[in-house]
């Protein structure tokens, strides 16, 4: 099992709380190690949930690895593209960023998560003639999902 499995599994373990979940493990290539731990949850987590777990994570962690590393455990950011159907569903009602395979970007609010697809609402037209459009988005359409934030 290399570093990124094992750091997976604890943090997994570690996750008790049914609504936190993990997003992803990046373990950098090179010495000296930095482990970044990306965790979620459908109603947020806390700074204190973060530190919990990384110390969680370096208890697993104390026998396996010898050289010096860095654990970076945080949650998403904006510029964090969502990596999860469990993510979807949580952003519901906010505005999207979706980067298409076929290269297109479509902006819209995220309206309903379904089985295998989004469902984004879109306006087209100016002023008085704004039209909302509804565009099915399958998930194996989707390069990447950024949430967006509006200051309107």
């Amino acid at each position: 099992m290399d570093l990124k499995e094992i750091i997976t599994e604890s943090a997994e373990k570690s996750l008790e709380n049914e609504t936190h979940f993990l997003v992803e493990v990046v373990v950098s290539k090179h010495k000296p190690w930095k482990f970044t731990v990306i965790v979620d949850g459908d109603q947020g987590i806390t700074i204190d949930d973060c530190a919990k777990l990384s110390r969680a994570i370096n208890e697993s962690l104390e026998e396996l690895v010898s050289d010096p590393y860095t654990m970076e455990v945080s949650t998403p950011g904006l510029d964090h593209p969502l990596k999860l159907k469990r993510q979807y569903n949580k952003n519901i009602g906010r505005g999207l960023k979706v980067l298409r395979k076929d290269k297109r970007v479509i902006h819209g609010l995220l309206k309903e998560v379904v089985e295998e697809k989004i469902i984004v609402e879109t306006e087209s037209g100016q002023g008085k003639k704004i039209e909302l459009e509804s565009i099915d988005i399958p998930f194996v359409e989707i390069e990447k999902t950024f949430v967006t934030v509006s200051f309107k």
